[in-house]
């Protein structure tokens, strides 16, 4: 039986509160993507995102680690549940490569810490701050690298050079939907969510989700697919 990520449609029992908790909308994974295809965003987001993670420890000089991929399709309505209040999007733009954009989303205190660090700090006791235009334009300088980084990745693993565009920064309240909906212009209403696992030394130990929309999911996948089968006629014991 295929396993279950989170759209069976359930209605709310009558008893139910009204709370945005209530209403996610569950999906079947496999209804929208098959193993395989599961299995190559898994490891393209894996290799991409830890070798990002190399190049973050370089600039802040501090152990990092992005691991643990986790991939689900969800609604569009349900792509932030578990964030709540202002958080900062970086979206990108593949000019090369592919074709279509994706989003990253942090939680405002761990891109504090980051920024912080990076301009000299402990990045501790950061709570309660607020992200000024320094800390913007640290945390623009961090992702631009970071997601250079993974474009290379993604050119080696893919066999096609993938550019991006400089990365687009800004902090958005969760629940501000129509905000989040104008960043991709798609019709679709389910999208992959690739959830991270990030650590920091003892400074932070959170996560950090990727979006993007299912089409965008699907060409990737094909890519992939083609460099595995043209290895395999240059080397027929090379495994698909």
């Amino acid at each position: 039986m295929p396993e279950i990520t989170g759209i069976t449609e359930k209605k709310p029992k009558k008893k139910s509160s009204t709370k945005r908790k209530s209403q996610v909308r569950y999906i079947r994974l496999y209804d929208h993507l098959t193993k395989l295809q599961t299995d190559v965003l898994g490891e393209v987001a894996n290799i991409s995102m830890g070798n990002s993670a190399t190049t973050l420890s370089m600039m802040l000089n501090h152990p990092v680690n992005i691991t643990a991929p986790c991939v689900e399709v969800i609604h569009r309505s349900d792509a932030l549940e578990g964030y709540d209040g202002i958080c900062t999007f970086v979206q990108i733009h593949y000019i090369k490569g592919l074709s279509g954009s994706n989003v990253f989303v942090l939680k405002d205190t761990d891109m504090l810490c980051i920024t912080d660090m990076m301009m000299g700090g402990e990045g501790k006791d950061v709570s309660g701050a607020e992200l000024n235009e320094m800390h913007m334009s640290a945390a623009s300088e961090a992702m631009n690298q970071m997601m250079g980084t993974s474009a290379t990745s993604m050119s080696s693993m893919l066999a096609t050079t993938v550019d991006i565009s400089t990365p687009s920064l800004s902090r958005i309240d969760v629940d501000s939907v129509k905000t989040f909906d104008r960043m991709f212009h798609s019709p679709l209403d389910y999208f992959v969510r690739i959830t991270f696992h990030l650590v920091i030394d003892e400074r932070i130990d959170s996560t950090m989700i990727q979006l993007y929309p299912i089409q965008f999911a699907v060409d990737m996948c094909k890519l992939f697919r083609k460099k595995r089968l043209d290895k395999k006629e240059t080397n027929p014991h090379a495994g698909l």
